[in-house]
């Protein structure tokens, strides 16, 4: 889990206190990771803007950029073209590689054909 530090003004920082002592947070850190958690929930091109800049600058994988857009690979990929940014290809790490075995054995492929097929051939 990652840390954050910074300020913002008192009237905020207020506001959060009471919410705290009224017991609708458990302190101040549940509110702040539940202002930005709602924040990106609601803000969808804000979310995907921040997977865009960090997939762009090498910071996360494609599956990383897509699960933080909420959006699976395929999409993502076309949003990164969208914007320009050119894919890597290639596994990065030991999980990135157990994330694509899955996401393969995960797929159905139909190499017979259907019944109706071979009786209407015939």
């Amino acid at each position: 889990m990652g840390r954050i530090t910074g300020s913002y003004p008192d009237d905020l920082d207020l506001l959060i206190e009471g919410a705290v002592e009224a017991g609708v947070f458990g302190g101040k850190s549940d509110a702040l990771r539940e202002f930005v958690r709602e924040y990106f929930e609601d803000h969808e091109n804000e979310r995907i803007a921040a997977a865009v800049a960090l997939y762009e600058r090498e910071r996360i994988t494609l599956g990383d950029a897509a699960r933080l857009a909420a959006v699976d690979r395929w999409t993502m990929r076309d949003i990164l073209r969208e914007h320009g940014v050119e894919l890597r290809l290639g596994l990065v790490d030991e999980e990135d590689a157990a994330y694509e075995a899955e996401t393969a054995t995960e797929l159905e492929f139909d190499d017979e054909p259907a019944d109706n097929e071979t009786s209407d051939s015939q």
